[in-house]
């Protein structure tokens, strides 16, 4: 298998990785630019002198300044949390590009607030704004990844959806690098700070436009009825036209689980609530929300929300240093990002990946830890070796954890569920992620406080034990039809399931191509003897 070789789920035709399906999803995914972006300059936006002096942190205790820190993080989490659940509600009824539109909406109305905020007001303002743009990227977070695994073919899934992450690493880079730029650029005035809260709208805007241009999801309109629409969107996706083989089997694929889902289950806004009763379903929506639990038990919101707290942990003192050395983590996750999205995710697949991060991350977390334990809090402001290799340790941690658990559990989750439950079951795992984000954005400021380098061994004992969940219970999902989820998950060993299902795969495949050159041949013949006998 050569670097970008595809493992296909079926001969395909070179039409289908065409132009308009990536550029489908990276329109999508400024949903994600203003994600990170919002995730990444939030932390040294705080730790500004211009925003420390404007709203008199000095004047505040310890525990106060790290209470206050922890609320202007944490209640974007929160409305997070809450806008992944709407999103349901609105995907149901609306569609998945309509509630794009919904939730970018909310989400530059929470902006426009924060903008408001200063010395006079108080906090209020961006404590109001955050919760807004909370709810807005909440509902994002849900309804992206879902749009980009139903308008993928199999063989690129995990790269589409990785176009997802990648946006949020871009968003995330020029978060982590803004408030260096300020603060060696700007006087340390109102607008020093004001500039970073202002540029959450640019990549709104970009998606709020081009929302407006890209399709719906023809699944989603195939579960509504509209197959008309769903014919004519799905075949200008694969650039094939509407009697090729390779649409009228994936018609087939998709009709079929719909046709399947009302039988045992039903349609209906409910419908998917009463699916739960059934284990195979409820069993993906823990496997869905238990990634989530473990990615954020790697550590990585406490680095992205709190950085320059993490970098003075290890020896780092100075505004500008954290800020740089902020920067150069979103340089290195960015970069990492775009190996993960060509290679490893749709060649190495999704568990061995999650293996080496959660093995590779754990050791350095360790090592941190136990730096940070000997060196005390000797280093007086000065870097020493053992700070340096801390640092190399850190970066090497990020190699490790950003091509494996950052963007990998998104992309599990768009594609484990059924036509029928995959709005919900998304709404549940988006929910997981920004209620976990939301526990360690709100005490990891205590957590450095009270358990210094504890922190370290705490997260890395959780990335040592997410290693036996993902040997036992996740499969390997890589090149598996949507519509072929179901028995993927049911297949026993797990670690077996993806070579089982994908030669089933192709004997039914092979089936199908047989049964259709022998009706094509059937109705040949026939018209050559209507012929004849004229």
């Amino acid at each position: 298998m050569t670097l970008l070789e595809l493992k296909e789920d079926r001969p395909t035709p070179k039409a289908v990785y065409n132009w308009r399906v990536y550029t489908c999803a990276a329109i999508a995914s400024f949903a994600s630019c203003m994600i990170g972006y919002d995730s990444a300059f939030i932390g040294t936006t705080l730790a500004l002198p211009s925003f420390t002096a404007e709203f008199n942190f000095k004047a505040y205790s310890a525990d106060q300044l790290a209470l206050t820190q922890a609320n202007i993080v944490s209640v974007y989490q929160a409305g997070a949390f809450f806008g992944s659940l709407f999103a349901y509600g609105t995907s149901y009824f609306l569609g998945r590009r309509k509630s794009l539109l919904v939730f970018v909406t909310v989400f530059i109305l929470g902006a426009g607030i924060m903008l408001a905020a200063s010395a006079e007001r108080g906090l209020g303002p961006i404590l109001a704004g955050r919760v807004l743009a909370g709810i807005g990227v909440g509902g994002a977070s849900n309804m992206v990844p879902i749009y980009i695994s139903e308008l993928a073919p199999p063989a690129i899934r995990g790269r589409l959806v990785g176009i997802y992450e990648l946006g949020w690493q871009i968003g995330g880079l020029v978060g982590f690098w803004i408030n260096y730029g300020v603060n060696t650029t700007l006087a340390p005035t109102h607008s020093q700070w004001l500039i970073p809260f202002a540029v959450q709208l640019i990549p709104a805007g970009m998606l709020l436009i081009g929302a407006l241009w890209i399709p719906e999801s023809p699944r989603w309109l195939f579960s509504k009825g509209h197959r008309e629409e769903a014919m004519k969107v799905l075949t200008w996706m694969r650039n094939l036209e509407p009697t090729d083989i390779y649409i009228l089997e994936e018609v087939q694929y998709i009709e079929g689980d719909l046709e399947r889902y009302r039988r045992e289950v039903g349609a209906g806004f409910w419908k998917p609530f009463l699916a739960l009763k059934q284990p195979k379903v409820m069993w993906r929506f823990f496997l869905g929300s238990a990634l989530f639990f473990w990615q954020n038990g790697s550590g990585i919101n406490a680095i992205n929300y709190y950085s320059p707290t993490v970098f003075k942990s290890i020896g780092i003192t100075g505004t500008n240093t954290s800020f740089l050395t902020t920067g150069i983590f979103g340089v290195v996750k960015t970069t990492l990002t775009v190996v993960w999205l060509l290679w490893l995710i749709d060649h190495l697949g999704r568990r061995r990946m999650l293996f080496i991060g959660a093995i590779g991350g754990s050791m350095c977390m360790w090592f941190l830890g136990a730096y940070i334990k000997i060196a005390g809090g000797s280093n007086n402001g000065t870097l020493t070796p053992g700070g340096i290799a801390a640092i190399f340790f850190f970066y090497l941690w990020t190699a490790f954890y950003t091509p494996s658990w950052n963007g990998t559990p998104w992309v599990l989750n768009s594609e484990m569920f059924d036509q029928n439950t995959r709005s919900l079951g998304q709404a549940s795992a988006a929910a997981s992620n920004w209620f976990w984000n939301f526990i360690v954005s709100r005490f990891t400021p205590q957590m450095f406080l009270t358990m210094q380098y504890g922190v370290y061994f705490f997260f890395s004992s959780l990335m040592i034990l997410s290693v036996p969940f993902v040997y036992f219970l996740i499969p390997e999902t890589k090149g598996i039809p949507l519509e072929a989820m179901d028995r993927l998950f049911e297949y026993r060993p797990v670690r077996k399931a993806n070579d089982a299902i994908m030669t089933e795969l192709r004997m039914q495949e092979e089936e199908f191509r047989n049964n259709a050159g022998e009706l094509a041949l059937r109705s040949e013949k026939g018209e050559a003897t209507q012929v004849e006998e004229v």
